[in-house]
């Protein structure tokens, strides 16, 4: 009799693949950046994050509208706050120390991935929380507090229908500048503890519904992967998380990257990942001594298994990786 030590999530076949071919993007929570980081590391194509981590539906649904009609922000969009200049629409790691570094930071992101998002194949979304934060002083919902008193803000909450109205009418203009860019939406299984363990289910469960609705609305264009549903039933143990306790652990985040890869990416694809990630960990591994000809032997060999490599499929570039190499060869000789 087998025993089963995990509540298996089943994730529906989607005619969705992924491939070294496909140019990306990922907007949303921290979860999307932490897949997404991935996908970079391991060589896809990806425009990662282009306003830093944003939590709720509103805010990101903004961040888009700003590529799809982008305009260079300028300094009466930002705010001055413990030493830093801030926007409420990006996160802290675009802040900066002088509103010059602020805004080219900003805007050199915005015009790259307003060019982007109109060529990408696949656009990654991840909500974090129905709650958001309106500025009291204009009425914005603010993706980031940035650290201001609470004093200066609304706290409230989305609806499931505030929530795919704006999306609907929203994924409407995306697939008007690019018809052929497929969305997968996950929800974080990041948890927000600070409104309560009682408000964070009802925050979660807004964001799966909307998700839902908007998948039914789209079928062919929209896709689910459940990262909620596989943290909370697959890997329940507190041992799969972060010293915190409501962040994923490392493993986990390569656990749920595996899930995905395994339902959103082909057999081909997934060997081709296997084989750049088995050589990107073998780079890691400190030699006893540079100078041995056993690391000179297995620099040159990895040398050949990249170039081979990038032969075989050309989106994939190892350029870094080779130059240091060489450099190591060289230094060696």
């Amino acid at each position: 009799m087998k025993i089963n030590f995990i509540s298996h999530v089943d994730i529906p076949h989607t005619s969705a693949r992924v491939s070294y071919g496909d140019t990306m993007m990922t907007i949303g929570s921290c979860f999307a950046e932490n897949i997404g980081k991935r996908l970079c590391k391991n060589k896809f194509a990806i425009d990662l994050n282009p306003f830093g981590v944003l939590y709720n539906p509103a805010s990101v649904a903004q961040a888009i509208r700003s590529l799809l009609q982008p305009v260079k922000k300028k300094a009466d969009t930002l705010f001055f706050h413990e030493g830093l200049f801030h926007s409420f629409e990006h996160h802290g790691c675009f802040s900066g120390v002088s509103e010059t570094d602020c805004l080219r930071k900003i805007n050199t992101q915005l015009h790259k991935s307003a060019s982007n998002i109109l060529t990408i194949n696949y656009l990654f979304v991840t909500f974090g929380s129905a709650s958001y934060f309106r500025f009291k002083e204009n009425g914005m919902i603010v993706a980031n507090c940035h650290k201001l008193p609470d004093r200066f803000f609304v706290h409230e909450k989305l609806t499931i229908n505030a929530i795919t109205d704006e999306w609907d009418e929203l994924l409407s203009a995306l697939w008007a500048v690019n018809k052929a860019v497929k969305v997968i939406f996950t929800v974080s299984p990041i948890r927000h503890w600070k409104d309560g363990a009682h408000e964070n289910q009802l925050s979660k469960s807004i964001l799966l519904l909307a998700v839902d609705m908007l998948k039914a609305h789209h079928p062919d264009k929209i896709f689910y992967f459940p990262a909620y549903e596989i943290m909370l039933d697959e890997l329940r143990d507190y041992r799969f998380y972060a010293d915190d306790l409501f962040h994923p652990s490392e493993m986990a985040v390569e656990y749920i990257f595996e899930r995905f890869a395994e339902s959103f990416m082909d057999a081909e694809t997934r060997l081709l990942l296997a084989e750049v990630d088995k050589i990107l960990k073998s780079l890691t591994h400190k030699p006893l001594c540079i100078e041995s000809e056993a690391y000179k032997h297995f620099l040159k060999q990895t040398l050949l298994k990249m170039e081979q490599i990038m032969t075989k499929t050309p989106y994939i570039c190892f350029a870094k990786e080779i130059e240091t190499i060489k450099l190591s060869v060289r230094d060696t000789n």
